[in-house]
């Protein structure tokens, strides 16, 4: 049997895409039967304790909890994770928008993913990133070993599915947490560009940092919406409009493509790995842009070919990815 160590501590900060991932791993590796894992985690989501966490528990407590499980392998599902570690350590890096576009950061996540970030994927044995673009940016902007890095592309699955009921209204949807980079002000000015004066644009994601808000006319701000309800309303949006400036991968894409709902998405990587012919492709930079292919988008109708290229792209693939790896390093 083998034994993994998973760190469940990000389950108390975030319900977006990183929580998908976690939890989505989780659930799959709870159905592999050569695998044994003991979930890791501390503290709850207060400031002191976030704080506490990044200083005590991933330097020093995580390991030795770890330890003590007797796992053979650790892995951490966030940048955040010990600098050196006796057992075999996983890293999964979503990202490093922190270093490619400091600006859209508070100031502690910048000072210490400065400081961290270089020790945490030099004590990694392995790297996991969600696309080939992710890990191009990863070995340009830290000192990493190509051959450390694994490319193991996100999943999806149901409740995401064309098949189901459907919200409600005339709407275009976001799924975004509230947060600069995600480029609101941008999507909403597009939005009202676009001509729909009859549709609503629904917003769903929990309320991030630096005081961004969607509030307004026709604009409508839904939190606390669980993965049922969020399908639904998937599958009852006219369009789903993602305009974020940076991102790994970009899960809510892929998430409408598998709901049968046309999206708009910004062009070029990461997107293209998945959703290249498929997204209405806008730059973000550029509102009227953005307003175009929201009116491309509303005008094309049900997209089959997403739930297609959708399938391609499974949890099930992800988390046997994941378990090989595992094999791997644990020997």
């Amino acid at each position: 049997m083998l034994r993994v160590g998973l760190d469940t501590s990000p389950l108390v900060l975030t319900k977006a895409g990183t929580a998908r991932y976690l939890t989505s791993l989780l659930e799959g590796l709870d159905e592999a039967p050569e695998v044994e894992v003991s979930k890791l985690a501390w503290g709850d989501d207060g400031r002191a304790t976030k704080v506490a966490r990044d200083m005590l528990w991933y330097p020093s407590r995580l390991g030795r909890a770890a330890k003590g499980a007797g796992v053979d392998v650790l892995h951490c599902p966030t940048m955040r994770a010990p600098f050196r570690s006796k057992i075999p350590l996983v890293v999964s890096v979503h990202d490093v928008a922190v270093l490619r576009h400091p600006e859209m950061f508070n100031g502690w996540t910048r000072r210490y993913s400065e400081r961290a970030l270089p020790k945490v994927v030099r004590a990694a044995n392995a790297i996991v990133v969600g696309s080939a673009f992710s890990r191009d940016e990863l070995l340009e902007l830290l000192p990493v070993d190509q051959s450390k890095v694994r490319v193991i592309p996100y999943g999806v699955g149901p409740p995401f599915t064309p098949k189901g009921p459907a919200a409600d209204g005339d709407y275009v949807l976001a799924v975004s947490t509230l947060e600069p980079r995600k480029n609101f002000d941008r999507l909403v000015e597009g939005f009202r560009r676009s001509g729909f004066d009859g549709l609503e644009l629904r917003v769903v994601g929990a309320e991030g940092w630096g005081g961004v808000g969607v509030d307004g006319d026709r604009v409508r701000h839904l939190e606390g919406v669980d993965n049922e309800e969020l399908a639904r309303l998937y599958r009852g949006a006219v369009a789903v409009v993602y305009v974020s400036l940076y991102e790994g991968f970009g899960l809510p894409v892929l998430e409408a493509m598998a709901c049968g709902t046309p999206v708009v998405a910004p062009a070029g990587r990461p997107y293209d790995e998945f959703s290249q012919g498929i997204a209405f492709e806008v730059d973000p930079l550029d509102v009227d842009s953005i307003a175009a292919g929201i009116q491309r988008a509303v005008a094309s109708g049900s997209q089959p070919v997403g739930v297609r290229r959708a399938a391609d792209f499974t949890w099930e693939r992800a988390v046997g990815s994941h378990v090989d790896l595992y094999k791997e390093l644990a020997g």
